[in-house]
């Protein structure tokens, strides 16, 4: 069926040249990239709003196609910063405060201490910097404070809704928020991201002040060099919810029980096998009472609080001076209390009576063609439908057709089924073409997006030698990866590719614009 379909995107470096496995990949996308019409089926344009233009510096890791250990094999024997940068995951997504060379920068400098702030790149990124930075001689740094990057000026906005899309019985709360950006001055593209101020939970930080057996009113040092009150710092300014390993290493420092004292030098080595693991702040002070500290020890080992990101879900075509999230509020019950999200929980139980919330946007990278005439495969299950409501609702309203395909997951149709009502009137008036859900528990073999995509394996891969554009929004820790793994599976089945043809095919993809990916 795929024999009158345009050739795959060719090989340009061959099998045998004396390259490594990595290196060839990133010459082919490399070159790829250069001449990328020809490597275009004929008749196919492919424009993009917002495609980034070729770094300037020699950073060939800086691929999110590539592997963790093809990104560190390009970039052996380079210094530590590089080094560094090439254990990220190369997406510049904003999540860190940084991009992925400032953020890297600023650890081989010392001026950032903060290990495990890839969120994309998970506990895999952190051991490995961990790891590097271990290695290497200790830089001189003589701020007491770890320098934290400026973070974007925020503008105040309302929080004005904030109801529930899963339905009862869901075992997940997602909502649907509505922020009024009337007065603000922010503007934003579907695609770009929106980054709220958040405060702590209020009953956390209660509940750290009284295990500090401390006032709550005095003054601790904060990140940007001014004191405040203990109970303001811990509520808008420190993050409570993911301590560093200097925090650790403080209270190690001052627990007087040598048992307690060396499991926290366990947790601060990474030690998989220590507990509590992914301990808050409060989990810390319960679990080890010897280590007493004093408040602005304490506050001076603390990140900065900062802003969460969350994709657009809304065109301001379609709803002018208002941006639209969609957040799974969390909730996960931990050592016999429930852990809140930072920023979920505020934006679900607190956020309508708060008044305003700083905001700022985040712009990106993930855009939609300029060209309706592109095609377009979104993958985003769960709150990784945001950016595609985006689009769809952009396309909606100013009235452009073209071929789009969405790929949507969740746990079961009854409850979980995400813009229902939406996405099946935008299908039924053609600014959707294809729908393919997978709902996972709703039989006895779990079914997920990835299975979807494999089911379709010969259409997907039409559309993509069409020149389709591949979207994927979602979990970076298991969802991006199997969708990338069943993406070289159909290059491989469907193009007739050798594993290593499928890997430059995807780096390729990567590199002209057509493989682009916002998880978190």
């Amino acid at each position: 069926m795929t024999q009158n379909l345009a050739p795959p995107i060719p090989t340009l470096i061959p099998d045998n040249a004396p390259f490594s496995p990595a290196q060839r990949a990133w010459l082919n996308g490399f070159l790829a990239g250069l001449y990328g019409s020809a490597a275009t089926p004929q008749g196919t344009t492919v424009p993009l709003s917002n495609a980034p233009p070729p770094p300037a510096e020699d950073f060939p890791w800086h691929d999110p196609a590539l592997s963790l250990e093809e990104r560190q094999s390009l970039a052996a024997g380079r210094p530590l910063a590089q080094r560094l940068m090439a254990a990220t995951a190369q997406l510049d997504c904003g999540q860190c405060g940084y991009l992925c060379q400032s953020y890297t920068e600023a650890l081989a400098e010392g001026r950032e201490i903060a290990t495990g702030l890839c969120v994309p790149g998970g506990k895999a990124t952190q051991r490995l910097i961990k790891q590097l930075l271990a290695e290497a001689p200790k830089p001189a740094v003589t701020t007491p404070v770890p320098a934290a990057p400026a973070a974007p000026s925020g503008r105040p906005v309302r929080v004005v809704a904030a109801h529930r899309l899963t339905a009862p019985g869901s075992a997940k709360d997602v909502r649907h928020v509505v922020i009024d950006l009337e007065g603000s001055g922010l503007t934003y593209e579907p695609g770009d991201s929106i980054g709220l101020a958040a405060p702590n939970d209020p009953t956390l930080v209660e509940a750290c002040i009284a295990a500090l057996n401390a006032s709550g009113s005095g003054p601790v040092p904060c990140h940007d060099g001014k004191e405040r009150p203990l109970r303001e710092a811990l509520t808008a300014y420190l993050d409570i919810a993911r301590p560093l390993d200097r925090t650790l290493d403080l209270l190690a420092m001052h627990a007087t029980h040598p048992g307690q004292a060396a499991m926290l030098r366990k947790l601060s080595d990474g030690d998989e096998r220590a507990e509590p693991q992914d301990a808050d702040l409060l989990d810390l002070l319960t679990a080890f009472p010897s280590a007493r500290v004093t408040p602005a020890e304490l506050a001076a080992s603390l990140p900065a609080l900062r802003p969460r990101l969350y994709s657009v879900a809304s065109s301001l075509h379609a709803s002018p001076s208002a941006v639209h999230l969609c957040v799974r509020t969390v909730r996960d019950e931990r050592r016999g209390r429930i852990r809140n999200g930072v920023a979920s929980s505020f934006l679900a139980d607190r956020a309508l009576d708060a008044g305003p919330v700083q905001a700022f946007v985040q712009t990106s990278h993930f855009r939609m063609p300029a060209d309706a005439a592109v095609p377009m495969i979104m993958v985003g299950p769960g709150t990784g439908i945001a950016p595609f409501r985006a689009f769809l609702a952009e396309r909606a309203t100013l009235g452009v057709k073209g071929r789009t395909w969405l790929f949507f997951g969740e746990q079961h149709e009854a409850t979980d089924f995400l813009f229902r009502e939406e996405l099946t009137g935008w299908l039924a008036d053609g600014t959707l073409s294809r729908l393919d859900t997978a709902f996972s528990r709703d039989q006895r073999n779990k079914i997920y997006v990835q299975h979807r995509m494999l089911e379709n394996a010969v259409d997907l891969w039409r559309w993509l030698q069409q020149g389709a554009i591949f979207y994927v929004c979602g979990d970076a820790n298991r969802m991006a990866k199997d969708v990338d793994a069943a993406l070289r599976r159909i290059a491989r089945t469907e193009g007739a590719l050798t594993e290593a043809q499928a890997t430059d095919w995807i780096v390729a993809l990567a590199r002209q614009g057509r493989y682009q990916r916002d998880i978190y």
